[in-house]
C-alpha cells in the first residue's frame, strides 16, 4: 500500500480551472463630497468627480497591497473605466508594476439619469420615495432617465467577458464601481440585482471567469485598510 493510500484522500485547494481569469475588482477610493450647489462635472452624463484626500489614502492602500501580491503571483493587466476616479485610484499599481492601465467602458458606473453629478447621494440620505422604491424593487432605472437594468447587466457581462477573453489563464486587476461590482457579483451568485451592493471604496472583490461560469472567491475585502 502506498504512502498516499494509508494516508487517505485530502481535501483539495480551490484551482484555478484551465483557461480561466483570476479578476480582482476594485472600487475606487472615495471621492469629493457631493454639493447640490456645485455639482460634479459630467463625462458623457456621468458624474466624474475626483477622489478626495481620504480616497487618495485609501488608493495607495490597496494599491501596495496588490503590487505586494505582484510580487509572488503577477498581474498580467490592469483595467481603469472612463471615469477619473478609477484611474486615480490605479495610479500607485501602474507605477509599481509598469503596466498600462486599459480603459474598458463598459464597466463605467451605472447612469443615474436625473440623479447624475452627486444628487444621487441626496436623494439617498434624503429618503427620498423614489430611492425607497428604487432599493424596494431593486432597479436603477426607477430614477427618471437611468439606465435600464437589462443594459446594464448586458454591458457588465459585455465587460468582464471580454477581459477574460483576453486573458485566459491570467490574473487581472480591474479598477470600477460600486455598482459594476454588486451587479457582477449578482450575476456569479445568482442572488438578487442588489443583494451585493455594499462593496466598500477601495476594497477588492475576487471572481474567477471562464467561458461557461463565474466563480466568486472574496466580497469586499478590505484588511489592507485596517493597516496604519
Amino acid at each position: 500500500m502506498t504512502d498516499e493510500a494509508s494516508d487517505g484522500v485530502r481535501q483539495l485547494s480551490f484551482r484555478r480551472p484551465p483557461g480561466a481569469t483570476e479578476i480582482l475588482l476594485v472600487r475606487h477610493g472615495e471621492t469629493v463630497p457631493a454639493r447640490e450647489e456645485a455639482p460634479f462635472e459630467l463625462l458623457e452624463g456621468h458624474g466624474d468627480p475626483d477622489l478626495d484626500p481620504r480616497g487618495i489614502e485609501q488608493a495607495a492602500k490597496v494599491c501596495a497591497r496588490l503590487a505586494a501580491r505582484h510580487t509572488r503571483s503577477p498581474i498580467d493587466a490592469i483595467y481603469v473605466t472612463t471615469l477619473r476616479r478609477t484611474g486615480q485610484t490605479a495610479a500607485d499599481l501602474v507605477a509599481a508594476t509598469g503596466i498600462e492601465p486599459v480603459v474598458e467602458a463598459d464597466l463605467r458606473e451605472v447612469f443615474l439619469g436625473e440623479w447624475e453629478g452627486g444628487l444621487y447621494r441626496t436623494k439617498i440620505i434624503q429618503g427620498d420615495p423614489l430611492a425607497l422604491e428604487m432599493a424596494e424593487k431593486e432597479r436603477w432605472d426607477v430614477i427618471p432617465g437611468a439606465e435600464r437594468d437589462e443594459v446594464f447587466a448586458d454591458r457588465v457581462r459585455a465587460g468582464i467577458n471580454r477581459i477574460a477573453a483576453k486573458h485566459p489563464d491570467q490574473s487581472v486587476v480591474v479598477f470600477t464601481h460600486g455598482g459594476v461590482i454588486g451587479r457582477a457579483v449578482a450575476e456569479a451568485s445568482g442572488s438578487r440585482p442588489f443583494a451585493f451592493l455594499g462593496a466598500n471604496n477601495a476594497s477588492i472583490t475576487h471572481l474567477v471567469v471562464n467561458a461557461s461560469s463565474w466563480v466568486v472567491r472574496s466580497y469586499n475585502d478590505t484588511a489592507h485598510l485596517d493597516v496604519a
